[in-house]
């Protein structure tokens, strides 16, 4: 059995309706560092969400948007960069049981792979009569990361380090430097 989410925010199925709800939620400072600690962060500072729910059959759309504020480490020097993402989202809820048709693992599915609509990659799959709108609005946040966050130092590291600059290595370097050398 898995442990809980660190931000964990479920809400029975049995309470949402066709008729839409909103839900606001933040992150408690506990909720904050333990999701720094899950996602490498140097800090979580604020994490909110406000999230559109209805449902259709076993199927729950939410939609809303993240907001928070986070401190990354620069992929340079390692300073604090802080970052405040605002993230929308849409998000379809379908139960665990579904998942085998989306996945392609049926017992004709064949082995070439699962071809993915531009919709899938909002899926999420809930088993029992629960989802976790906390655990969503982790996953939002943490794709909203930047995967190499800089620095105001980042450059000037990097060139004390001797590493070329975009500007250095790429298409037209060469042109510029036969143009510095013929003297124009």
């Amino acid at each position: 059995m898995s442990e809980a989410p660190e931000f964990s925010r479920p809400v029975g199925l049995e309470s949402i309706g066709a008729e839409p709800q909103t839900m606001d939620f933040a992150a408690s400072a506990d909720e904050r560092r333990a999701l720094a600690r899950r996602f490498d962060l140097t800090a979580v500072d604020a994490l909110e969400s406000r999230t559109r729910l209805t449902r259709t059959g076993e199927t729950v759309r939410a939609t809303g948007s993240i907001t928070a504020h986070v401190v990354q480490s620069c992929v340079v020097t390692g300073d604090p960069v802080a970052t405040t993402l605002s993230k929308p989202f849409d998000l379809h809820f379908v139960p665990d049981d579904r998942r085998v048709v989306a996945d392609g693992d049926s017992d004709d599915a064949d082995d070439e792979g699962v071809e993915l609509g531009e919709g899938d990659c909002e899926t999420l799959f809930y088993s029992g009569d629960a989802i976790d709108l906390g655990e969503a609005a982790a996953q939002t946040m943490a794709l909203a990361l930047n995967p190499f966050p800089r620095g105001a130092d980042a450059q000037a590291a990097l060139r004390e380090a001797g590493v070329l600059s975009e500007e250095d290595t790429g298409p037209f370097a060469a042109l510029k430097a036969l143009k510095v050398k013929a003297g124009d």
